[in-house]
């Protein structure tokens, strides 16, 4: 059975997927914050999901397929929008 572990981040850098997360915040920091990214991890420590949080709300959330190391899927979902798959 795999483990999950989330971690709570204030943005990312970059454009390639996945997203690289930066300025990690601890979770009673959440209590002072309007907007933070939620990101969860497998076992491995690849990320398997993320979403940005407005008011606790998800405004964005990206899922990621892997095979080994290589992301082979994303889904992307942007509020109320149809979401968009992308093979690697």
């Amino acid at each position: 059975m795999s483990t999950m572990h989330t971690r709570y981040f204030l943005t990312y850098r970059g454009v390639k997927l996945p997203l690289q997360f930066a300025e990690e915040l601890q979770p009673e920091a959440l209590r002072n914050r309007n907007t933070w990214f939620q990101v969860d991890y497998d076992a491995s420590g690849r990320i398997v999901s993320c979403e940005k949080k407005v008011y606790g709300e998800t405004e964005m959330r990206h899922d990621y397929e892997w095979d080994g190391e290589r992301l082979v899927r994303a889904r992307i979902a942007i509020g109320d929008d149809e979401p968009q798959v992308m093979e690697f």
